[in-house]
């Protein structure tokens, strides 16, 4: 049976699109080969492939391993700064409540 692809927004099909270009450009620029950005991954060419494409149904912390690994900035170049922001967020996490359920919204029967 052949996998359902859920619906993307034009931003989000943008944004896949742009990564797979900057992981080509990257691996050009180091003069790599598929196979060898492919085995420092330690993901498949063919995966490779479809990342460089931007196919959105690739698994993110693969596309985000290859970008790290070919030094493809996301975040932030530098690792003590992308850490102290995890550790920021992650603190501002803990005051926002768990779940969001919707308001109860009281019926108005007075006709």
């Amino acid at each position: 049976m052949p996998k359902t692809q859920r619906p993307l927004s034009p931003f989000a099909t943008d944004a896949v699109r742009l990564l797979g270009q900057l992981v080509r450009k990257a691996r050009i620029e180091k003069r790599m080969t598929t196979t060898d950005a492919a085995v420092r991954s330690g993901i498949s060419r063919g995966l490779l492939n479809r990342i460089e494409k931007g196919d959105p149904t690739c698994a993110i912390g693969a596309a985000f391993e290859v970008a790290a690994v070919l030094g493809v900035p996301l975040f932030d170049s530098e690792q003590s700064t992308l850490a102290h922001t995890l550790t920021t967020n992650r603190e501002l996490m803990r005051l926002l409540p768990r779940s969001v359920r919707r308001r109860r919204t009281e019926v108005n029967d007075d006709f």
